[in-house]
């Protein structure tokens, strides 16, 4: 991975220096050696005159794949870069499929033109992914899978697929339908590889296939492939339709998705493009610094409640972000560990009180062992006991609270509709900063004063 990662930045490297010495021939012959997915991330990773100069160079026909490989937002700013002809003319060969993920980014006599030069049979596939949302097995599917009739001989298979030709990528089993197209079960390559040929597909096909409703969330369906080692899956609708299926490169890209939306989400961040305009970056990310000091204005609203107590014991400001610190780290470890197994679906609704009652017995056991350690330091570095004990109550307090507000505070979230990744960490900082300032002080002021 590492290895992998330095040859990247060796590539983005050497193209933003051609670029830079206007040496575009050279630039363009080494561009136009790359796969699409790698023209795609070089386009993610360079400033926006270079990434505008990179698309300029790469050839029509890696346009649209390329297109499909960036993100949401490189997307967008790549195709307001470009003439409506030069869009058809990359995205006219794209498999009907592939077209549906980016369909909806293109301009409107963009798609009509590709409307137009589509015959009947691939419009009513387009239509079919298009009429499922962006995230589910419907509109993630490939339309691209081979079906056969469960009354025919392996040998009838076997000649059909000769006639056929070339497979679609990643195919393992052929599909068994019936004349409505109704999923029966499936056969393997290897059982039809195997098998006597004069047997018919009726003794031989797995009518016990794994198949994924169109509706299927994309999380939920990366789990599946994990769990069961899948290397594709049929996708039905609710009359058990065969629509198209799933495949191990489909799975890789919501893996990529979610991962990419955890990381920018625990940060409060939305944007894709790392190189989006300065403005537009400054606006989504201004949005979470105001609820950021909304929140800190709420802890300092109790640290002022008690600012007469401050003045009068120095140490307590030293010792103050101790407290908060503590649980702050303490509520993180809870909160990341509900947030991904509400991610890998494996927190929900039938085991979250159990769940609930484990991270308060950490919070607890983690309690008594920090306000120990913490208490008698304190006593020994002001040489007062009452402040120790005071500290390591507020600690105790805060770490058990943490734990709480952790474990409840995203299946909180999750229930009212909002993201947890993106909300949780605010919420959470504001729960345990408000909590141990008001228990520190409170004691302080009851005890010491």
């Amino acid at each position: 991975m590492e290895q992998q990662s330095q040859n990247q930045q060796e590539l983005i490297t050497r193209i933003s220096e051609l670029i830079a010495d206007k040496n575009y021939v050279e630039s363009q012959k080494q561009l136009n050696e790359l796969h699409p997915a790698e023209i795609a991330h070089l386009l993610e990773s360079l400033p926006k005159e270079e990434r505008r100069i990179a698309w300029e160079q790469t050839k029509s026909d890696a346009r649209g794949d390329a297109l499909t490989y960036v993100n949401d937002d490189v997307r967008s700013d790549l195709i307001g870069k470009t003439a409506p002809e030069e869009l058809i003319a990359a995205t006219g060969n794209l498999a009907t499929d592939v077209l549906a993920d980016i369909l909806p980014d293109l301009p409107e006599k963009v798609i009509s033109a590709l409307l137009h030069a589509m015959d009947i049979q691939d419009k009513l596939r387009l239509e079919s992914i298009l009429k499922y949302p962006e995230n589910t097995a419907g509109g993630l599917m490939s339309i691209d899978s081979v079906t056969i009739r469960p009354d025919v001989t392996l040998d009838v298979v076997l000649r059909y697929l000769r006639f056929r030709g070339e497979l679609p990528d990643t195919t393992d089993y052929l599909y068994v339908v019936n004349r409505e197209d109704r999923l029966l079960g499936a056969l393997s390559l290897s059982d039809l590889l195997t098998k006597p040929a004069e047997l018919s597909v009726l003794d031989v096909y797995d009518p016990s296939i794994k198949y994924i409703d169109a509706n299927t969330d994309g999380q939920e369906i990366a789990n599946l492939f994990e769990k069961r080692d899948l290397v594709s899956a049929p996708v039905v609708d609710e009359n058990h339709k065969l629509l198209g299926r799933i495949t191990i490169d489909d799975v890789v890209d919501i893996i990529r998705d979610e991962a990419d939306h955890s990381i920018l989400s625990l940060a409060g961040l939305e944007d894709e493009d790392i190189f989006s305009p300065v403005v537009r970056s400054t606006r989504r990310r201004s949005l979470w610094l105001g609820i950021n000091l909304l929140t800190a204005l709420l802890a300092s609203w109790v640290i002022g409640l008690f600012s007469a107590t401050i003045e009068q014991l120095v140490a307590l400001a030293v010792l103050m972000p101790i407290v908060a610190s503590m649980g702050g780290i303490a509520g993180s470890q809870t909160l990341t560990l509900v947030i991904r197994g509400i991610a890998v679906g494996q927190v929900g609704k039938a085991n979250a009180k159990k769940l609930l009652y484990k991270e308060f017995a950490i919070g607890i056991l983690n309690g008594l062992l920090w306000a120990t350690i913490i208490g008698v330091l304190a006593y020994f570095w002001f040489n007062n006991p009452s402040l120790g004990m005071i500290l390591g109550l507020a600690i105790f307090f805060n770490l058990v609270v943490a734990a709480a507000a952790g474990a409840t505070i995203p299946l909180i979230l999750q229930k009212a509709g909002a993201d947890p990744a993106l909300a949780g960490s605010v919420v959470l900082t504001t729960v345990t900063d408000v909590v141990g300032f008001f228990a520190f002080l409170g004691l302080a002021a009851m005890f010491l004063l």
